[in-house]
């Protein structure tokens, strides 16, 4: 079965118990099993079915923009490099261990994955509508947030960089072909899994204390401290597996907490419990959210396309992966439509060592990772194996359709200290531009939505916490 059917799977089974198991101390609160659908109906629960479906299929269309457009943007890695160096390294090499691979393997896909389904279910069974509606939000608006950074501020992964550093996730027979066909993982900041559920904990804390009350006294404290456990879990197993180096955290943290603050003052408008929702809203009120906002906004898009030009310009011999001595990594050259090509430029930037790489369709490619990690000679017979000198270039056209594709790169050094750089240009003959900034606008505007608001309760002064709508303060707009 493919790492998805066992997901699926998991989540059907695991999803009662979870919610049976934290709702012990509360069994008042449970929703009857004849009462489930008069509750999804009353609460509108299919609205966030909904969210779920629209948020799955736009990380499809992001993930489709995400590797045409590096060719556009180009990426940070080198500089995330300059700053932090091979401190994720070392903490693989510290603790490398393939019981724990095997398990964090698991806890990274399969825990995440339950964690987002089963929390707005477990909020829904105990009876608590607004947590529902926020932790639902959560996953839509957080990953909404992540779009531009994904896109504009592409940085590779830390095993595709740092010489030595295995990729214990993704080369791991049908784990590659599910993060290939899913989950591409070659974008590395920021974290969702640290975002999402910090998320989570940030919108119970704002919850909580909005309403005067102890986290130790909630009634969902005992799941508040799964998630949290979970998080802490999730912030080890990003930097152990070889996916995402140490900026990803705060930078995750600051994506969870900003969508959080923007859920938690949103959410009242929503469920109308003030009002209904343009209550308060008039024309110069709005022509001044538009105009504050609009600017914070277009400042934000000013910053981002200062930084494509200064990628532009620094775009000749662009280093994509950094390989050690005997070091396998891939590319990733995504599906195409029916008459779409991809025409793939890889070249050997060293000057002394050699470059092997084998183009292969990335559901043969399982067979040869099915020990955790590349096995080269069973690569080499299977797919189709290229050479390139050193300071030398081959180009690779793509055009079979519905099939995702990888170039698989090996140093075939076996000295210390032989690091090969390697640089691949993929050129869709799509400009893909003008699609990623409209599905950047929505967190340009969240954000400066969140800054205003804060600004503006701050000058009533008004806790961030409050949650209220602005008609409600008295200001004076």
């Amino acid at each position: 079965m493919s790492p998805y059917t066992i997901m699926m799977i998991l989540v059907v089974l695991f999803t009662p118990v979870v919610c049976w198991l934290f709702s012990l101390s509360q069994k008042e609160h449970r929703v009857p099993l004849s009462q489930w659908a008069k509750e999804f109906h009353e609460k509108r629960y299919y609205l966030h079915a909904m969210g779920y479906l629209i948020i799955i299929k736009w990380k499809q269309i992001t993930d489709l923009l995400n590797e045409p457009i590096k060719s556009e943007v180009g990426h940070w890695t080198d500089l995330i490099y300059a700053i932090e160096g091979e401190f994720t390294k070392h903490i693989q090499d510290f603790f490398l261990n393939d019981t724990l691979t095997a398990v964090l393997n698991f806890h990274y896909l399969f825990i995440y994955l339950f964690l987002i389904y089963v929390t707005t279910v477990y909020f829904a069974y105990t009876g608590d509508r607004d947590m529902t509606d926020k932790v639902a939000l959560n996953y839509l608006l957080i990953y909404a947030l992540a779009v531009p950074y994904y896109l504009f501020f592409n940085v590779e992964v830390t095993s595709s960089w740092i010489p030595g550093m295995e990729a214990l996730l993704y080369h791991d027979g049908a784990y590659t072909v599910f993060y290939a066909t899913h989950d591409p993982l070659d974008n590395a900041v920021p974290s969702l899994h640290v975002a999402i559920p910090f998320g989570i904990l940030m919108l119970n804390y704002l919850h909580v204390k909005e309403n005067g009350g102890k986290m130790k006294d909630w009634r969902h404290y005992h799941y508040f401290m799964f998630v949290l456990i979970n998080t802490i879990l999730f912030m080890f197993s990003i930097l152990y597996l070889g996916i995402h180096w140490f900026v990803d955290i705060p930078l995750g943290l600051i994506i969870g907490g900003f969508g959080a603050l923007f859920i938690h003052h949103l959410q009242p408008r929503l469920r109308n419990d003030h009002g209904s929702f343009f209550k308060g809203l008039d024309k110069f009120k709005i022509r001044k959210h538009a105009i504050v906002e609009g600017i914070i906004a277009l400042v934000m898009f000013t910053l981002i396309l200062m930084a494509v030009n200064v990628q532009v310009e620094n775009s000749d011999d662009r280093v994509s992966f950094r390989l050690g001595p005997e070091d396998s990594t891939y590319e990733i050259i995504q599906e195409l439509k029916y008459g779409e090509t991809v025409d793939s430029t890889i070249k050997n930037l060293d000057s002394n060592l050699v470059l092997e790489i084998v183009y292969i369709p990335v559901e043969e490619s399982a067979k040869t990772m099915e020990n955790g990690s590349i096995d080269w000679s069973y690569m080499v017979s299977v797919g189709d194996h290229y050479v390139i000198q050193p300071g030398e270039q081959i180009e690779i056209t793509t055009d079979s359709y519905l099939i995702y594709n990888l170039i698989v790169m090996h140093n075939p050094s076996t000295n210390s200290g032989d690091v090969l750089e390697v640089s691949i240009v993929n050129d869709y003959h799509d400009d893909k531009m003008f699609r990623a900034i409209i599905l950047s606008i929505p967190s340009l505007w969240m954000t400066a939505f969140v800054l205003y608001r804060l600004q503006r309760l701050r000058a009533n002064k008004l806790s961030i916490l409050d949650s209220s709508p602005s008609h409600l303060w008295f200001e004076e707009e």
